[in-house]
């Protein structure tokens, strides 16, 4: 199996989104992690049909798959990071975002992205644990509904300090939910060796059943902070080799949210890293 590689545009805030897709397909990647904010197609912009549509025919012309990514740090509130989020103690902040992620999947239908990314959001002050996650179940359910309308799976991130944080909440949420089909799982590789009881390779392995969507960077036990590839402890060629066996095959995506100061550099220097460990692997990852 070979793996799909992309890049995130949240590394890449520096440049416009016509420039990213280009530097990506010059450079040789198969991919785009889209995350949707004010820089790079607005979704609460006026004429997002008409910019999704160009986008759309961009994606096609350079021969880019594509993922939608929603973390944008104050798409919704330029005064909170992430907020509102799906655990928003006022009903009318959780609508909101509900909707976006609705919008998102609408707009992955339109690229035709191979899923739409999200997360639960860190438990707000007071709120218990049950009520959080009542809260979170609820505000999924119209996403899940558009999501099996457009027939493309949501992938939720477990998230180092969110309320799903770990692969075991990831399963919690299926219970709690009924285990619908469009739910999947967003596996970022650097999460993993953050807070992961298992290594990296063995929470591939464990999370095969529902990979959608796969991140990928460099990070340090018990620090969250995403860097890039040979700064942090992750062994590499053992996680590609895994990941390559799961069968999965949508994006494998490069996610440096902090680092788009130096994005065009790092993305050259992310492939160039990750086609090499994936050769030590002796070509059973090949990308």
């Amino acid at each position: 199996m070979t793996l799909r590689l992309g890049y995130g545009t949240n590394g890449l805030t520096d440049l416009r989104l016509d420039d990213a897709l280009g530097l990506l397909a010059d450079l040789g990647y198969d991919g785009v992690g889209l995350t949707l904010d004010h820089m790079h197609l607005d979704p609460l912009a006026p004429d997002l049909a008409a910019r999704t549509r160009h986008v759309a025919h961009r994606l096609t012309e350079l021969g880019l798959g594509v993922t939608v990514e929603t973390g944008a740090r104050y798409v919704l509130d330029p005064r909170r990071k992430h907020g509102p989020s799906l655990l928003d103690p006022d009903p009318e902040a959780r609508a909101a975002r509900t909707a976006l992620l609705v919008r998102a999947v609408d707009v992955a239908a339109d690229l035709g992205a191979h899923a739409v990314h999200c997360f639960s959001g860190i438990t707000p002050p007071g709120t218990t644990t049950g009520t959080a996650w009542q809260r979170l179940t609820d505000a999924l359910a119209p996403v899940l509904d558009a999501a099996t309308r457009a027939g493309i799976p949501l992938a939720i991130e477990p998230e180092p300090g969110h309320l799903l944080a770990t692969l075991a909440d990831f399963h919690h949420l299926r219970t709690l939910l009924g285990d619908p089909e469009p739910l999947g799982l967003t596996l970022d590789i650097g999460h993993c060796q953050c807070l992961e009881p298992t290594p990296p390779v063995d929470c591939v392995k464990a999370a095969a059943p529902w990979l959608r969507h796969v991140q990928i960077e460099d990070m340090r036990r018990g620090v969250h902070e995403h860097l890039p590839f040979g700064d942090g402890e992750i062994d590499f060629p053992p996680v590609l080799e895994a990941l390559a066996a799961t069968g999965y095959g949508g994006l494998t995506v490069v996610e440096l949210p902090r680092h788009s100061h130096a994005g065009p550099e790092l993305a050259r220097t992310s492939l160039e890293f990750l086609r090499k460990a994936a050769r030590d692997t002796n070509g059973a990852a090949a990308c």
